[in-house]
């Protein structure tokens, strides 16, 4: 009791209840499990978009998109231990000894990430990384600094707000996960709204209104996990009774690679951009197309557990949600087209985000490029959830770490031996980084498969 591999077992089984042994899956009920996921998602893939608009719209666009795209990549790379507590408290919270464990080791964490915060802020840290380093301008260097300051609520609230939607899964209360995104996106459109209107300077509106989002978020989940914890903390601990921090440690640390690797990137990228041909250019447009293209991998991110949830005991469904995530890539992949290559993408670029003709013009190329990641993602995603349910994680980190050198490779390539336009190179280097980690992870799938003994021929059902 309490190790992490029945701690991932418990996991899975939770969401494999809700199918029976026997039942068959139809698309119409895959469907109808999957949007409100997808909804969650795509609200928070709305966020970015939504800020950039105000952001280009005020003073010095090109300089503010620009620091507001550094101060964000650090603070998502710091932000990275903490995005998989939803995934541990889910699995691992069963009683009050494992809350009470896991909610220490949530503690610990935020104060950890916090505290390398503040020391990447100290000024001669942050120049000697950020000017010396990475080579970014000192105008654009210095609003990066004070937006990072603004971020500095950012990772413990995303941290405590993630741990407390894990036991809401986990106690089948999903939808007021999504009534938390919701709060979220609420305060974001008002904040950015009042700061817009009061002419503040436009990556401090874009640091503030997401940083008070996050943290209203996690007191409004807090609040609607209220009624569950009672109960929680009356409960004896059967499964994980014995649950320690050295144990949580040994569960936790796999999945905490996987996202200081995957979101590890965008340091690493600012960095190329930084010294690329028209760098700044690029630094400013490079937040635009990626969150744009966001928007479709989101629907991808979601599938993840909808293949958890549903694929049955006895692997019943697996064609059924095979099918529906190859449907799924042919839309996005679709739909993401028809965008990049008609006028529609004149119209986001210039109307909705409200970039220079200049800026809109360098963004044509980058989106075209990148009109496979969607599909991408779900292909990923789909390959994930079936290695999970196997309960072999270890090739998940590896892909990753595949993908962030397969990135890293071609950015150096790009930028430094074909000179490249920086945004240009940053975008075949995330198509091909994702391209090896599909790739890397198509053996150890259908190897998983054959363990199943489940068909994999495609055929409609």
């Amino acid at each position: 009791a309490g190790s992490p591999r029945s701690a991932i077992k418990s996991y899975i089984c939770a969401f494999r209840k809700k199918v029976e042994l026997t039942e068959r899956l139809t698309y119409r009920r895959t469907f109808l499990f999957w949007v409100p996921l997808a909804l969650t998602w795509l609200m928070m893939a709305f966020e970015q978009p939504f800020l950039i608009a105000f952001i280009a719209r005020l003073g010095d666009p090109k300089l503010n998109l620009a620091a507001f795209g550094i101060a964000g990549a650090f603070a998502m790379i710091i932000e990275a231990p903490v995005i998989m507590l939803m995934s541990a408290s889910t699995a691992l919270v069963t009683g009050r000894n494992s809350y009470m464990k896991l909610r220490r080791f949530t503690d610990i964490l935020n104060v950890a990430v916090t505290g390398i915060q503040l020391i990447v802020l100290i000024p001669p840290i942050f120049r000697f990384i950020v000017i010396g380093l990475m080579g970014v301008p000192e105008d654009i260097a210095r609003v990066a600094h004070i937006t990072l300051i603004i971020f500095l609520p950012w990772a413990a609230s995303i941290g405590y707000r993630r741990f407390y939607q894990g036991i809401l899964i986990r106690n089948n209360l999903t939808r007021r996960v999504t009534y938390g995104t919701m709060v979220r996106l609420s305060v974001i459109v008002t904040v950015g709204l009042l700061l817009y209107s009061a002419g503040v300077q436009g990556a401090y509106v874009g640091a503030a209104a997401m940083s008070l989002a996050v943290l209203t978020e996690a007191v409004a989940t807090r609040i609607m996990v209220s009624g569950t914890l009672k109960t929680l903390i009356t409960k004896r601990d059967t499964e994980n009774g014995n649950l320690g921090l050295r144990s949580i440690t040994k569960f936790y640390y796999p999945l905490a690679l996987t996202s200081i690797l995957s979101l590890g990137v965008h340091p690493f990228v600012t960095f190329f951009l930084a010294r690329s041909y028209m760098a700044v250019e690029s630094l400013a447009v490079l937040p635009v197309v990626g969150s744009l293209v966001f928007i479709f991998r989101s629907l991808g991110l979601s599938y993840q557990e909808v293949n958890i949830a549903l694929i049955g005991r006895q692997k019943q469904n697996f064609r059924v949600l095979r099918n529906f995530a190859v449907y799924l890539g042919i839309v996005v992949t679709v739909v993401i087209s028809v965008l990049a290559f008609t006028p529609l993408a004149e119209l986001w670029f210039i109307n909705v985000s409200g970039l220079t003709r200049e800026l809109a013009d360098l963004s044509f190329l980058p989106l075209k490029i990148m009109i496979l990641l969607p599909a991408l993602t779900v292909l990923l995603n789909f390959q994930r959830s079936l290695l999970l349910i196997n309960g072999t994680t270890g090739p998940i980190s590896t892909a990753t770490a595949l993908e962030l050198i397969g990135i890293i490779a071609v950015l150096l390539v790009g930028i430094v031996f074909l000179n490249l336009i920086g945004v240009v190179a940053a975008s075949l280097a995330f198509v091909i980084g994702k391209g090896i980690s599909t790739l890397y992870l198509v053996p150890r799938q259908a190897a998983v498969l054959r363990g199943w003994k489940v068909s994999t021929s495609f055929r409609t059902e």
